[in-house]
C-alpha cells in the first residue's frame, strides 16, 4: 500500500508509477434484485452512498422480449434524485438457457439488442450491464457486445459488465474494450456447490490477484475496473445455512462484525467479509482500481455495522 500523501486534486497515488485514479471519480456500484424492485423494498435504500445501481436480473423471454417490471420507473426517479445512475443487468450466474440461442442467431440477436435499447428508453435507464458467465461467453459473445455498444453509445447509455477471473480466457480483448467499466466478481472462490472445499470464498488475496490480472496481464486501465465485494457468506458443516447475508450473520453471532469467519456451536463455520476486510478492500480499490462493486446491497446491516457505510467512509476520507 502507498503511504504517499494525497494531492490537492484528491488523487490516490499508486505504487507502480501508473496514472492515479481521482477519488472524486471513484465508483460505488451496487446490485439489487429485481424482486426487491417489485416488492418496494429497493426504493427504501439510501442511494446517497452509491454512484451506480444495477438491477439484477432483468432478462428477456425466449423470444428476446421484455415484460413490464413494476416499480422500476419509480426506483429510477428516486435514484436519479441522488445522482445515481441505474442500469439493467442481464444474465446472472444461472441465466435462462435460451440466451445461447438468442445470441447465436443474427436475427434474434439484433432483436434482443434493439429491445435492450428500448428497455433503457422505457424506464429512463442509464445503461445495460452484461453478466454472462461460463458457457454463455461463447463464440457469439463478442459480436453481441460490439453490436450492443454500437446501439447504446449514440444514446449516451453505459455498457458495463460483471466478470469472473475463472472465465478470463473466454473474454476477448475486443469484447472487453466495449465496456465503459468492468465489475470484477472477486468472490465465490468456493461455496455450497463445493462442500469438499470449505473455506473463505472471498479472501483479500483474491482481490489483489484479480486486480493484478485484469490491470496487469490483460492491460485494462485501472479506472475501468471495479473490485467486487460480497455482503454475504457461505456456511460449511453442521448447524449453519449454506448462505447467509452479512446482516443475518452479525445478528446470529454477536461480535462477528470484525471477523471473516465464525464457528457455530453445532460445529459448522460461516465464511464472509467483515468490516475490517471490507475496509481493506476499499482501500485497495482506491489504490488499484476505479471503483468498488457490491453484491448485493440489501444483504447489509442497516445499523452500526453497515458495510456500505464502511465503504462510504473510506471513499470520503480519500477525497479530503
Amino acid at each position: 500500500m502507498c503511504s504517499c500523501k494525497k494531492t490537492a486534486k484528491s488523487e490516490i497515488k499508486t505504487d507502480d508509477g501508473k496514472k492515479p485514479v481521482a477519488a472524486a471519480q471513484f465508483r460505488v456500484v451496487g446490485y439489487l434484485r429485481e424482486f426487491n424492485v417489485e416488492d418496494g423494498s429497493a426504493i427504501k435504500f439510501d442511494f446517497g452512498k452509491i454512484t451506480h445501481l444495477n438491477i439484477a436480473f432483468i432478462n428477456p423471454d425466449v423470444n428476446g422480449d421484455f415484460t413490464t417490471l413494476a416499480g422500476l420507473k419509480e426506483l429510477v426517479v428516486a435514484a436519479h434524485t441522488k445522482n445515481v445512475k441505474v442500469l439493467a443487468s442481464i444474465g446472472g450466474g444461472n441465466p435462462p438457457a435460451y440466451y445461447t440461442t438468442l445470441l447465436a442467431d443474427k436475427t434474434s440477436r439484433t432483436k434482443l439488442e434493439s429491445n435492450l435499447a428500448g428497455l433503457t428508453a422505457q424506464y429512463n435507464l442509464d445503461g445495460i450491464d452484461v453478466d454472462l458467465e461460463g458457457s454463455f461467453v461463447d463464440a457469439n459473445y463478442e459480436a453481441f457486445v460490439v453490436e450492443l455498444k454500437a446501439i447504446l453509445q449514440p444514446q449516451k447509455k453505459l455498457l458495463t459488465t460483471a466478470i469472473a477471473t475463472a472465465y478470463a480466457s473466454q473474454y476477448t480483448d475486443k469484447a472487453l474494450a466495449q465496456y465503459d467499466f468492468i465489475n470484477i466478481m472477486s468472490y465465490d472462490k468456493t461455496g455450497p456447490w463445493r462442500p469438499q472445499d470449505p473455506g473463505q470464498h472471498s479472501p483479500y488475496q483474491m482481490a489483489v490477484d484479480d486486480l493484478n490480472y485484469w490491470s496487469g496481464t490483460r492491460g485494462i486501465a485501472k479506472d475501468k475496473l471495479s473490485l467486487g465485494v460480497p455482503f454475504y457468506g457461505y456456511g460449511f458443516g453442521s448447524g449453519v445455512p449454506q448462505d447467509m447475508s452479512f446482516s443475518d450473520i452479525i445478528k446470529k453471532y454477536p461480535g462477528s462484525e470484525n471477523k471473516d469467519e465464525v464457528k457455530d456451536d453445532a460445529g459448522g463455520t460461516v465464511y464472509y467479509n467483515g468490516i475490517a476486510t471490507i475496509k481493506s478492500k476499499t482501500k485497495l480499490a482506491l489504490q488499484k482500481a476505479g471503483g468498488i462493486m457490491v453484491w448485493q446491497l440489501l444483504q447489509d446491516d442497516t445499523g452500526t455495522y453497515s458495510l456500505i457505510n464502511t465503504i462510504d467512509a473510506e471513499v470520503k476520507a480519500a477525497k479530503k
